[in-house]
């Protein structure tokens, strides 16, 4: 599955969320979607820990008030 920006990414899991909610998939495709909406989490958990790395490296350098990749900040 081919990763999206992380908002279409919550909006695609919200849809897989109403329709496993509804119960009326057959159970491998219900199995299926589960298993789609867990990377999906795994994928925007990912991406909110980028950006949370990303503030801090902000907040940390507030005097200069620039921002680093989070590798490049690591290795400092």
């Amino acid at each position: 599955m081919k990763m999206k920006s992380f908002e279409d990414s919550i909006e695609t899991l919200e849809k897989l969320i109403e329709e496993l909610e509804r119960g009326d998939l057959p159970l491998e495709e219900a199995l299926k979607k589960f298993e789609e909406g867990v990377k999906l989490i795994k994928y925007c958990n990912q991406k909110l820990d980028e950006a949370e790395q990303k503030i801090e490296i902000i907040l940390k350098d507030e005097k200069e008030l620039k921002t680093v990749p989070f590798e490049e900040a690591k290795n400092t």
